[in-house]
């Protein structure tokens, strides 16, 4: 009778479909938001036609922009919570709401082309722009999740290689190119001799690692730089990566500002953060070479002349934690431990979508 009736529990919790695409931040966040509702949650990967663009510019509910071949396969029964992110799969989970006529809740993260009164809720963060209204959740960072069980694994795993290395340990994490922002030699240097300075001043040591998104040049750049103790891992080495080691055993961290998800995950650590910023000074970007590359220009031609729903700002972020307390832009005089933390903003998220869900 006890397991009869822990199974009609289970029954009828609501059940949360995720829909993941192509971009590692955003399946983070999804999943971590889903994790941490606690409902049955079923994973559905997304694949991206070439014109799926257009099927956003029309606000089309559908599946017209996905390749159904390589994509899970979207049938009933559907679910009752789905969450999503970025701008790929808003057709897909409006084309689900409908299948379902209008039963599924859509929660999207970030910031939606399609109307904001189309989602249950909405949750983003400073850099998009969007109002202040009842559906919305404004986070100061977006949402992350780190396992105490993976943090200690990571540590067990990867912590004894750098015992040996003096400390402090700075943890510099890096990424790359990204919207108008571009990983350039120069700025791979100039981050190099930074933390190099950084860790001599102190007596310590650096914990290194890149990203995907790094270009091969500029982290062999920054790596020649630093002539203190140091530990460094390459992604382009396909073996297990110490990220989350780093997080647990670092004495203080540096990250490149155009990463809101490394942002978010250090600032949690209650440790002094140093944002190292991949803009380009107060040189007109115009007048640099590498503003021209497809990706930074169409950016920003996106941000210049293409409609609301396409602008973002992530330098909000960044000042906001510095304006904060909670962090120091790499070089500055200031070591200011950080005041506080974001640990809350998951979980409160978390809950709201819950109490979205209960009957009634």
């Amino acid at each position: 009778m006890v397991l009869k009736a822990a199974m009609n529990i289970r029954s009828t919790q609501p059940n949360v479909w995720c829909l993941l695409g192509r971009k590692a931040g955003d399946n983070a966040q999804v999943r971590a938001l889903a994790e941490e509702i606690g409902f049955p949650m079923v994973e559905k990967s997304i694949v991206a036609q070439p014109w799926e663009l257009a099927m956003h510019l029309a606000s089309f509910a559908g599946l017209a922009g996905i390749d159904k071949q390589r994509s899970s396969p979207l049938e009933a029964p559907w679910p009752d919570l789905l969450i999503t992110s970025g701008r790929r799969n808003e057709p897909v989970a409006n084309w689900i709401r409908q299948q379902s006529g209008g039963h599924t809740k859509l929660v999207h993260i970030g910031r939606p082309w399609f109307a904001l009164d189309n989602y249950e809720i909405v949750v983003t963060t400073p850099q998009y722009f969007l109002p202040r209204q009842s559906n919305i959740v404004h986070n100061q960072l977006p949402l992350y999740r780190l396992l105490p069980t993976e943090i200690r694994a990571a540590q067990q795993q990867f912590a004894p290689q750098w015992q040996h290395l003096p400390r402090p340990w700075f943890a510099v994490l890096v990424g790359g190119d990204s919207g108008r922002f571009v990983f350039t030699l120069d700025k791979a240097r100039h981050l190099g001799r930074e933390c190099n300075r950084l860790a001599e001043a102190a007596g310590g040591s650096l914990l290194v690692s890149d990203s995907p998104r790094t270009p091969t040049e500029a982290g062999n750049e920054l790596l020649e730089q630093i002539s203190v103790p140091h530990f460094s891992y390459r992604c382009a080495s396909n073996t297990a990566n110490p990220y989350r080691a780093f997080l647990a055993e670092a004495d203080e961290f540096v990250v490149t500002g155009e990463s809101m998800s490394m942002l978010a995950e250090t600032a949690s650590q209650g440790k002094p953060l140093h944002i190292f910023d991949m803009g380009d000074g107060d040189t007109p970007w115009w007048q640099l070479r590498h503003n021209y590359r497809h990706k930074p220009l169409s950016h920003r031609l996106a941000m210049r002349f293409g409609p609301m729903r396409m602008r973002r700002d992530v330098g909000k972020i960044q000042q906001a934690l510095v304006e904060g307390g909670r962090a120091n832009w790499l070089g500055s005089a200031s070591s200011t431990p950080p005041t506080a933390t974001a640990d809350g903003e998951l979980a409160s998220t978390a809950e709201l979508i819950r109490q979205r869900l209960r009957p009634g």
